[in-house]
């Protein structure tokens, strides 16, 4: 079976939870566009709410090259939260993988900011969606979350 994240255009909703270091599980929701230009460009443009709404959503604008055939890839990021970022993802037979490290020269403190993504293929229209943020060595946020394929 392949890969219909990511691979493919589509529409994915999802639904999950986000930790923080000192804090309780906040439930959140989302939704994301995955498109394709005739070139091998991908864009993937997420939005996240929280469903408590005493924190203000996220928003990550991906832009990356991925030719057919190819394993890796790299991206750049623009998240809400981090300013811009640049990374690297490789797919692998089932799940893709997504390292990144925090390139902002604006006002944002990025102290040696850095994360992974992993989504790992339940079925093909279902994917498990496991993330962490990391300044430093220390773990400072992590979310958990379930993508659906929207029809």
């Amino acid at each position: 079976m392949a890969h219909t994240f990511l691979l493919e255009e589509g529409r994915w909703t999802f639904e999950g939870s986000w930790l923080n270091r000192e804090g309780l599980p906040l439930t959140i929701k989302g939704r994301t566009l995955v498109a394709w230009s005739a070139e091998n460009w991908f864009t993937w443009v997420t939005k996240l709410d929280f469903t408590d709404d005493e924190r203000p959503g996220i928003s990550y604008q991906y832009r990356g090259r991925l030719d057919a055939g190819d394993r890796q890839y790299n991206f750049v990021l623009q998240h809400s939260e981090l300013g811009r970022i640049e990374g690297e993802g490789w797919v692998a037979p089932d799940s893709i993988v997504q390292h990144y490290h925090v390139i902002s020269d604006d006002d944002r403190p990025n102290q040696r900011q850095h994360g992974f993504e992993s989504l790992y293929r339940l079925d093909a229209s279902t994917y498990a969606l496991s993330s962490g943020i990391f300044v430093g060595y220390s773990l400072v946020s992590t979310m958990e979350a379930q993508l659906k394929r929207s029809v």
